[in-house]
């Protein structure tokens, strides 16, 4: 069955809130979301900032110990402009390196062309709040000539943690989070540790388009139209976020320091290959060491996100098949 659903409210923190909609097994919904800052497709103030997230959704069946699956059907931007910071995170250079910046501007509006996939900035804000096209002035020098094709997908999701927990949309962990990895995209189908009845899946954050590893604190922040199918894999018991597109199985791994989240993803990995593809645990530790590949999330917020990649086409040639 297909849903349609229009938030009218918004949580700043993924945990066990009232569901906003309950669902099934195999179902699909389409709904919107905000932005990080909170403002709706028309530049509304609809909610405070912080990732706020539309949800969550009830998923019939779904108990802890169970995956839930989520497949990206749609991921787009529903409105002309978007928003990204100006400076880059200091813990991600060198300690003493000083930025020799030549003017005043905290943020970047950025004007999305629907028609060729693309954006481009557009103005320069000298006040963080300034985020809606016309807030700013007109972007000069080389950025002016700057076009990068758009790449959506949403930064932060994910299910309702363990233990009662409310962990703020800022972070992540076991259960999903900010993870801000421009991989998980349309077409993508994650799955979901799922730790209490219900699984309460929810979805916010939308970019048009952000680097590796988030590491200006933003990506092009925009409002979304989102479609999303979700299945429930019943007794099917994993530690951390995967994901399958057509070219790669993924594992997440979200903590500090950056080594923590490369033991998780890599572990992660290794259980994913042993229990869906049937390789032996020596198997899986021959061929990560020379086909493992690792993509950066989050480098900015509390946790950092990293990412554990398996190219499908190896898979296929060595004659692992996923199981049923």
């Amino acid at each position: 069955m297909h849903h349609d659903f229009t938030p009218n409210h918004y949580h700043t923190t993924l945990g066990t809130h009232e569901p906003v909609l309950s669902i099934k097994s195999e179902d699909s919904v389409s709904t919107t979301t905000v932005d990080a800052g909170g403002k709706d497709k028309d530049g509304n103030q609809a909610t405070e900032g912080g990732n706020p997230q539309t949800g969550p959704f009830y998923v019939e069946g779904a108990k802890p110990g169970d995956t839930l699956a989520v497949r990206w059907d749609q991921l787009m931007p529903n409105r002309a402009w978007g928003h990204t910071s100006a400076r880059i995170a200091p813990n991600v250079l060198d300690p003493g390196y000083v930025p020799k910046f030549d003017d005043d501007t905290l943020r970047v509006i950025w004007s999305i062309d629907f028609d060729n996939h693309t954006a481009s900035p557009a103005e320069v804000c000298t006040d963080r709040g300034q985020t809606t096209l016309g807030d700013g002035k007109p972007v000069d020098g080389l950025l002016a000539n700057l076009t990068l094709p758009l790449n959506p997908h949403s930064g932060c999701f994910g299910v309702a943690p363990p233990r009662g927990q409310a962990i703020s949309t800022a972070t992540s962990a076991s259960n999903g989070g900010n993870m801000d990895y421009n991989g998980f995209v349309q077409g993508v189908t994650m799955y979901l540790p799922v730790y209490v009845d219900g699984a309460l899946f929810h979805v916010g954050d939308g970019h048009a388009l952000q680097g590796d590893g988030e590491i200006v604190g933003t990506g092009i922040e925009i409002s979304f139209d989102v479609t999303f199918t979700v299945e429930v894999l019943s007794r099917r018991t994993i530690h951390w976020p995967r994901a399958e597109s057509d070219t790669h199985i993924m594992a997440a791994g979200n903590a500090r320091p950056l080594d923590q989240c490369v033991e998780h993803a890599s572990t992660e990995m290794i259980r994913y290959l042993e229990e869906d593809y049937g390789l032996t645990t020596r198997e899986a530790h021959v061929l990560m060491g020379e086909a493992v590949e690792y993509d950066m999330g989050n480098m900015f917020d509390p946790a950092y996100t990293m990412v554990c990649k398996m190219s499908k086409s190896v898979l296929e040639q060595m004659g692992a098949k996923k199981s049923a």
